[in-house]
């Protein structure tokens, strides 16, 4: 039992998360909404870089690119919690029950995989050069994030015994 609660609590820990940077993305617009903005324009990037025919410098379409963000950490948010919940409520089931509970939890850190490693590694990282930016590089944070995702998942994933 100790290793099912272990993989709820870490689930529950990564719901919290997500709600709480897509509450923070919600309720503080504009702090971030200026890193979107910067990141996509590719106005701190090195200057002359052949890339920049992929800078984005049209306001809506930041506005548009941004709420992708907060959606996507917003559908993180709400799979983790009903991947968690749905955990304990089959916490004292056979393995098999308590392993197709698992199964929203999966779909929540695949969801909080593809914002911070594709969106902000693939996509920011690489395709707008956000690694380019002293200001406006959100590359490490990302990292802290998907990490920490895939090692719950990783954690989460592992086969459980019946529980006696």
């Amino acid at each position: 039992m100790t290793s099912r609660y272990a993989k709820i609590v870490m689930t529950l820990a990564l719901a919290a998360f997500a709600f709480m940077v897509t509450f923070n993305n919600i309720t503080d617009y504009g702090s971030n909404f200026a890193f979107v903005q910067h990141v996509l324009s590719m106005d701190t990037t090195f200057p002359g870089n052949s890339a920049m025919y992929r800078a984005i410098t049209t306001p809506t379409l930041w506005h548009a690119g941004y709420w992708l963000i907060i959606a996507g950490e917003g559908l993180t948010f709400l799979l983790l919690l009903v991947g968690g919940l749905r955990m304990l409520g089959a916490r004292r089931a056979s393995a098999s029950q308590f392993q197709a509970a698992k199964g929203m939890m999966i779909a929540g850190a695949a969801t909080g995989f593809l914002v911070w490693f594709f969106g902000f590694m693939v996509v920011g990282g690489e395709w707008f050069l956000m690694w380019q930016s002293d200001t406006w590089n959100g590359q490490d944070a990302a990292f802290k994030f998907y990490v920490a995702i895939l090692g719950v998942l990783i954690f989460v994933n592992q086969r459980d015994e019946d529980v006696a």
